[in-house]
């Protein structure tokens, strides 16, 4: 059966890239881009930063009006997808219009997972996830205004860095025993810690919240170990949750995310899933689900060169950065790394100021590096990762020795 008409239900990083990399692979059929928001594709990882500290100097556009009409792409926003119907290759949108594909790819993404607590209070609360909820931000975050973070994770700690940047009095609580926890191992997850602290950060740790309630326009917010904070507003990041609700009510294979395999197929052949709302078997046989920019990226290219049916291309490790306190953080691979190894110092006198790289190691082989305001580093990490390189620390901590050369 020849392709006609290819689908695609999100219009974030996923689905953007998607079709570029559909035509990039000579796809000439019809594509299809729908979006419940009213916006094109935007960037969303400048929401947490730039977005809030320049919002007139940011630029988040992925496809602009004339590059879609350019690419021939019939885009339908503000318009959500109620109902997919498999057997009939159809999906039925809010409008009532009834869209008929060959082949689909969900890239609806993931939804703020709620604190009901935190929502009961009506206002004065805020989550991050598009550019509204950035938006919102903006005229909160001002000078001296007290700001309470629930979540230590990257985007908590990429607020806190943003409101502390806007003046705000910050107080970031984390139910775990390390901040950046799921992705740093533990000297750095300290390296962070202490940065921020040194901005006037507050931190706590093994923080568990009881109970929230508005006064006379304050947030309360009540801890286990009897503490109580009051803020100016509260900002939750706790995780998201897959918005997989219009694949497992089709019947598909869902378990919390859409289960694909290597070519990013769902249980239905013609139906693809990619992104934060996907997850994805790998060569282990578990299944796995990566929440970064890079891996949406990843998946959307191998669903357009798998329905094109060319080959897929080469597999770079696992990549994501984050930006905080004017500090740029590198992560390349995989981060269950069982030994570190530095390369530099990793002095918190040197505040932003500090420059550093990471090995990570299992069984003497290099499965993951990070780099500390070392950018230009990060690709000839990602080639030492690639090819399972052996770790030689004689040579790998050595400054006197370019990475470039022993890449």
């Amino acid at each position: 059966m020849s392709i006609q008409t290819i689908v695609i239900v999100g219009a974030g990083q996923a689905g953007a890239s998607a079709i570029l990399e559909l035509r990039a692979q000579q796809f000439s059929g019809e594509i299809i881009l729908i979006g419940d928001e009213p916006h094109l594709p935007y960037e969303r990882p400048p929401l947490s930063k730039d977005a809030i500290l320049q919002p007139e100097q940011t630029k988040l556009e992925i496809l602009s009006e004339q590059k879609l009409a350019e690419l021939n792409v019939k885009v339908i926003r503000n318009n959500a997808v109620v109902k997919l119907q498999p057997e009939a290759h159809q999906l039925v949108l809010q409008s009532g219009d009834v869209i008929h594909y060959d082949k689909l790819l969900l890239a609806t993404g993931g939804s703020a997972r709620r604190l009901p607590m935190l929502d009961a209070l009506g206002q004065h609360v805020y989550t991050l996830r598009n550019l509204e909820d950035s938006q919102k931000l903006i005229p909160v975050l001002q000078p001296e205004k007290r700001i309470l973070i629930v979540g230590g994770g990257v985007i908590g700690l990429e607020l806190a860095s943003s409101a502390r940047a806007k003046g705000c009095q910050v107080t970031v609580l984390e139910q775990g025993a390390m901040v950046m926890g799921r992705c740093s191992p533990l000297n750095l997850s300290q390296f962070l810690l202490q940065q921020h602290q040194r901005a006037g950060i507050e931190i706590q740790l093994n923080t568990k919240l009881v109970q929230a309630e508005l006064r006379d326009q304050e947030v309360i917010l009540s801890l286990e170990n009897g503490q109580q904070l009051t803020g100016d507003a509260v900002i939750y990041g706790i995780g998201i949750v897959p918005n997989a609700d219009l694949a497992r009510e089709a019947g598909l294979d869902v378990d919390f995310a859409i289960r694909v395999n290597q070519y990013c197929q769902t249980s239905d052949p013609d139906i693809y899933a990619a992104g934060d709302v996907a997850t994805q078997l790998v060569e282990d046989g578990q299944y796995r689900r990566v929440e970064t920019w890079e891996n949406a990226n990843k998946q959307a290219g191998i669903f357009a060169r798998h329905v094109m049916g060319n080959p897929l291309a080469q597999q770079n490790p696992a990549w994501f950065w984050t930006d905080q306190l004017d500090m740029n953080f590198q992560f390349v691979g995989d981060m269950t790394a069982t030994e570190w190894h530095i390369r530099g110092e990793m002095d918190i006198e040197q505040g932003k100021n500090a420059s550093f790289v990471m090995f990570g190691t299992r069984n003497g082989i290099l499965v993951a590096g990070i780099t500390v305001n070392q950018a230009k580093e990060t690709r000839h990490l990602k080639k030492m990762i690639a090819k399972a390189q052996p770790f030689d620390a004689e040579t790998l901590l050595n400054l006197a020795i370019d990475l470039r050369k022993v890449a």
